[in-house]
Parts: structure tokens; C-alpha cells; sequence
């Protein structure tokens, strides 16, 4: 039996112009396609079509879900592996959902104590998180320059003593933002400049980027769920404050 592409769109979610893409890129190639150009799937590609979603949401990009779904072409094989990669996914979600159950406890204790807000072990707020995985989102967005940034070679040279304190000063800064924000503090004020200044020093370890790039990661940072997420553990709207914090920095010192 063969699927029309509007039919496979329907049932997948996925949208006809990105199944079109998805044949133009060689990443899933249509059984068959009649005299008026119309395309048809048959059982194959479907479950390749589910191969390349369920990859897609785990956060790999459409070079990587080729070459892995090139490489298997014994469909039980292939889900095999990805049913790991899921339940890897869940595991890391699981603690994600506990970080941020913590805190969410910790934070409504002290509205019911009456005391101001702290967090007694900051560092928690980002338990779960891959930085791995942003990482693999930066190189998508930044290619070359990320890639040749050497964050790899710094992570993998660095004992666990020092990337835990790396951790805890990445943390401890975005506490200080998040208490400048509350405070009202304009994104272009010297307070702000300063902890930015620190921000990209750190960042230029891994790439050096420039105006248009730091603004564009700071806008990045506030689009993507996973960075988001980080953020607003700290404080609600953070990420859109260090987004403009970021690109008012940009526009003032880097260009």
C-alpha cells in the first residue's frame, strides 16, 4: 500500500514542505512518484520517517539523523538503538524534573517563611542539564566558529573538581543577573556590562565571537527550550534579560 504525501503528512504531524525537504536532502526519498509529480510512500519509508522523528526529538540534527539512519537498515536493529536513546532521554528528563521540583519547594518555603529569596546550593538549579547538548545546538547554529572553538578539548582536559567550579561561577553569575534584573537594573548599565564582561571572557575560552554572533547567541539562548530552562529556574523572564542585556553589550563594546 502507498501513502500520498498529504496522507503521510496528516498521520505523521510533519508538514508536506518539510517532507519535500526531507527528498531534496536525500533524507527520505518517496517509493514512488506518479506522472503529476505527486509522491508516494510505502511501509519503508514510514518507518524510516519514524526513525528520523524520533531523533529529530531527541535533539540531533538532520546530518547526523542521515548517517544514522543510513547506517542501519534492519528496521528492528534501528529502534532498538533509539529505544535506548530514549530511555537515556528520560532518564536525563527524569533529573531534570527533580532539579527543578527542588527548587520550586525550596523557593515556596521561603515565601512562607517571609524570608527573601536564596538558594542554598545554586549549583543544583542546573542538575540533568547536558551542556554536551548545547554544545551540538551551538555548532548547528554557529558551525566552524563553535566547532573550532576547542570547548571539546577544554571539557575533556579539565579534572571534575574544576568543571564543578566552573559550574558553580556560571551559576553564582546568573544569580548576580537575576538579582540585578529584579532590581530593575536597565540591560545597559555598568553593573550589567560587568558581570558581561566576565560572561564573555569565559566564553571567548571556547570561540571568540563577534558582535552580531554574541548578540545572536544571547537571542538563541532565550528561543531554545533547554537553554530557556535554565535560565528561568533562576528567575522568571531571565532569559529575555540576558538576551537584551547581551545584545545592548554587543552593540556597546563589541562592535
Amino acid at each position: 500500500m502507498a501513502w500520498s504525501i498529504a496522507e503521510v503528512a496528516r498521520m505523521s504531524g510533519v508538514t508536506a514542505r518539510t517532507l519535500r525537504h526531507y527528498h531534496e536532502i536525500g533524507l527520505l526519498i518517496p517509493a514512488s512518484i506518479g506522472a503529476n509529480g505527486y509522491r508516494f510512500y510505502d511501509e519503508d519509508e514510514l518507518l524510516r520517517l519514524q526513525q528520523i522523528l524520533v531523533l529529530r526529538a531527541l535533539g540531533l540534527g538532520l546530518p547526523e539523523i542521515r548517517a544514522i539512519v543510513d547506517r542501519h537498515t534492519d528496521p528492528v536493529v534501528a529502534l532498538r538503538e533509539h529505544h535506548e536513546r530514549l530511555l537515556t532521554e528520560r532518564d536525563r528528563l527524569d533529573s531534570l524534573i527533580a532539579s527543578v521540583t527542588g527548587t520550586i519547594a525550596e523557593l515556596r518555603h521561603n515565601q512562607e517563611m517571609g524570608t527573601m529569596r536564596k538558594i542554598n546550593q545554586p549549583e543544583n538549579l542546573f542538575a540533568g542539564l547536558d551542556p554536551e547538548s548545547y554544545r551540538d545546538e551551538a555548532a548547528r547554529q554557529y558551525g566552524e566558529h563553535w566547532e573550532n572553538a576547542g570547548q571539546r578539548r577544554l571539557i575533556e582536559s579539565s579534572s571534575p573538581e574544576e568543571l564543578e567550579r566552573m559550574q558553580r561561577e556560571a551559576t553564582a553569575a546568573l544569580v548576580r543577573m537575576a538579582g540585578l534584573m529584579e532590581a530593575g537594573t536597565p540591560v545597559d548599565d555598568p553593573a550589567v556590562f560587568t558581570e558581561l564582561d566576565a560572561h564573555y571572557a569565559q566564553m571567548t575560552k571556547f570561540w571568540t565571537p563577534s558582535a552580531e554572533e554574541y548578540a545572536c547567541f544571547g537571542a538563541m539562548q532565550a528561543e531554545d527550550e533547554r537553554f530557556r530552562a535554565g535560565y528561568e529556574r533562576v528567575a522568571a523572564g531571565l532569559a529575555e534579560f540576558m538576551r537584551d542585556a547581551m545584545a545592548a553589550y554587543a552593540a556597546a563594546r563589541l562592535s
